[in-house]
């Protein structure tokens, strides 16, 4: 073999930087474009911008169709209202379609084909793509308007294409969407080098960057990403890279008036992360109306160390009243984008937090969200029916789409709906009472719903328990329907409640009356009640199916006559029903020393013996799960021990022997 002599010369690497027009100018007719963008936040303006006034100009590219998980806007001619001139656009599939009256007026027409799928399975559909699967088999989206029985989330008759199919996989209904045809991408990052490496430093969130670039390189097509800033090449930290160069084809500085981090802030520290942690005392409590009556009511269903969703709109409010009430830094509050903890931001900022813990690229939280890891989920409710369905996707000529309301609802542990009983409210808090102008209002609660964003079947087969909160009353769904459970201080039932609907709701004894604090001007305290439940109300029993609900969330006995207390307070409850009965606890949180164990263990098995026909207890920890396992096992009480209250219920007559 010759001796080597010599080595060749490495080539530079090719200069990607180039101006908006000259990257809009690769974009074929006919070609299908990822955008990306939640509302404003992360959302190309330049690169769109140039590609309308391409358009403008030469009248190409024609006919191209557009993917995105939220239509990027702000309901005042930003973001894809741009691009939707006659013939620029054919096609569009998307989540949430809200921020763009443009892309909305266009779909509702007729004027392009046109899909609504749910914004989590576009997602991870981008992902999905990317690693050249044929598309994503999922439960999400059963019994909705994206079921093929019901319509397969096509928005109009000029949409004939089928992207949704119901698949039987081991005797179980899922839905199979099919993967993505997609040519080019029009991203955003903050600083860029000649090679195309991107990070993403100052925006408020990821969403899909890396998995649509990933997806529209692998199939051939042209990565055009937008940023704020460019670098030396080798200058950006390989753990702060988020699209790497390889997948990079242009990348264009935009001016800084096209590159807001939000569409309702250019530019917060608070959001991007760069200022850790954000004094957040000086938040103004909400004014004492119906947003902030229906915010609070729904404030008494959480729970300390849950994770929670909260929706845009009403269920924003929560957000406020947690600050108000000083119990933000017991709760995880998400929102789907990706931001876990902190505090939600609403309105043009919707989607980001002030200190977060963590921001997820898109998909990874629909993983989440879509597995079970929201404890309870707030969300909005514009329609109602008989049957415990929600719309919010589509109202007649207003295509909202459903964004990320489909995943969110049929997977959290627990959903509730808030809204205004009617549109709008017609209602005033006046002494710590609901006044009602009777002048006449749209009615919310229907005979059915114009189009099914959430089902009420597929909660009931699935055992979710469903709230419908409102500012005159509040409902929960049964297998017989709406049951009218509490009513506003103020409200007459006939008058303010069932005059407005076309259905009678189910009424199984006299309504409660809400909690009058949600009425008051003052804070209700919720951080004692929150932190401190009186073991009298940590008990329950229902009679009809002779079940003793427990909650020892929470609790932690540090010495003997701790213990001793509570299992006094349980058997006298259980001495008042008078007959043996079936046992479900909460055992969240619960703490337990190694030396009250078995003072503890013989609580349980004497109760058992004497009071329980079957014991289900359950625990949304697995380490808590284990722990409770093992105390109980090695002292020889029935160990049954269920992921969350849903699972105990289903389980409730299992032998108390092994």
């Amino acid at each position: 073999m010759p001796a080597i002599t010599d080595f060749p010369t490495t080539t530079a690497a090719r200069d990607k930087v180039v101006t908006a027009a000259e990257a809009v100018r690769l974009i074929r007719d006919g070609d299908s474009v990822a955008i990306e963008g939640f509302g404003g936040q992360c959302f190309p303006e330049e690169l769109t911008l140039a590609l309308e006034q391409r358009f403008l100009e030469s009248g190409s590219p024609r006919d191209l169709g557009i993917v995105f998980t939220v239509a990027q806007g702000d309901r005042r001619g930003r973001g894809l209202d741009r691009i939707c001139h006659p013939g620029l656009l054919s096609r569009a599939i998307g989540g949430h379609w809200g921020m763009s009256p443009g892309i909305q007026k266009l779909a509702v027409g007729n004027e392009i084909a046109a899909h609504n799928l749910p914004q989590g399975v576009l997602a991870q559909l981008f992902r999905d793509t990317a690693a050249g699967k044929p598309g994503l088999l999922t439960h999400v989206g059963l019994g909705t308007f994206v079921d093929p029985r019901f319509g397969g989330g096509k928005v109009n008759e000029r949409t004939t294409e089928d992207l949704v199919e119901l698949i039987t996989v081991a005797g179980q209904e899922l839905l199979f969407y099919r993967a993505l045809a997609l040519d080019v991408a029009l991203l955003r990052g903050t600083t860029a080098d000649p090679d195309g490496n991107i990070t993403m430093e100052r925006e408020a969130l990821t969403l899909e960057a890396l998995s649509i670039a990933t997806a529209v390189h692998n199939a051939g097509g042209l990565v055009i990403v937008q940023v704020e800033r460019i670098a030396e090449s080798g200058s950006l930290s390989p753990r702060e890279v988020k699209i790497p160069g390889v997948l990079v084809d242009c990348v264009v500085t935009a001016t800084p008036d096209h590159h807001w981090q939000t569409f309702g802030t250019p530019y917060s520290p608070a959001y991007s992360g760069e200022i850790r942690r954000v004094p957040l005392h000086y938040a103004t409590p909400l004014p004492l109306t119906e947003r902030k009556v229906i915010a609070r009511r729904a404030a008494l269903e959480l729970h300390a160390n849950s994770v929670v969703n909260l929706g845009v709109g009403i269920p924003e409010g929560i957000a406020a009243v947690t600050m108000e009430e000083r119990i933000a830094d017991f709760l995880t509050l998400t929102a789907e984008p990706g931001v876990i903890g902190g505090i939600p931001a609403g309105g043009a900022d919707f989607g980001v937090a002030v200190n977060a813990h963590a921001v997820l690229d898109q998909p990874y939280q629909f993983d989440f969200y879509d597995g079970g890891g929201l404890d309870a989920a707030f969300l909005g409710m514009a329609q109602a029916d008989r049957d415990g369905n929600v719309n919010v996707s589509r109202f007649g000529a207003k295509l909202a789409g459903s964004g990320g309301f489909i995943n969110i609802s049929q997977n959290a542990k627990q959903v509730f709906f808030l809204g205004t009983f009617v549109a709008p409210s017609r209602t005033a808090v006046v002494d710590g009472r609901v006044v009602v102008d009777p002048t006449p209002a749209a009615a919310k609660f229907l005979d059915a719903v114009e189009q099914r964003t959430f089902s009420g079947a597929q909660a009931l087969r699935t055992g979710q328990p469903v709230l419908y909160i409102t500012d005159r009353c509040v409902f929960r769904l049964t297998e017989d329907g709406l049951l009218l459970t509490e009513v506003a201080p103020g409200i007459d039932v006939e008058r303010d409640i069932f005059a407005h609907m076309p259905f009678k709701p189910i009424i199984e004894a006299e309504p409660a009356l809400m909690d009058s604090r949600i009425f008051a001007p003052n804070p209700m305290g919720l951080k004692d009640r929150l932190l401190s439940v009186p073991m009298q109300a940590r008990m329950t029993y229902d009679d009809k199916r002779n079940i003793f609900f427990l909650n020892m969330e929470g609790l932690a006995p540090t010495t003997a006559d701790d213990v001793e207390t509570i299992r006094a307070a349980i058997e006298s409850r259980l001495l008042q029903i008078g007959r043996k009965t079936h046992l479900v606890a909460n055992y969240d949180n619960f703490a337990l020393p190694a030396d009250l164990r078995d003072l503890y263990a013989r609580s349980a098995q004497d109760f058992a013996d004497r009071f329980y026909l079957s014991v289900s207890r359950y625990s949304t920890s697995s380490f808590m799960r284990l722990k409770l396992r093992d105390h109980l096992a090695a002292r020889g009480v029935a160990p049954h021990i269920y992921e969350n209250r849903t699972e105990a219920l289903a389980n409730v007559g299992t032998p108390l022997t092994d």
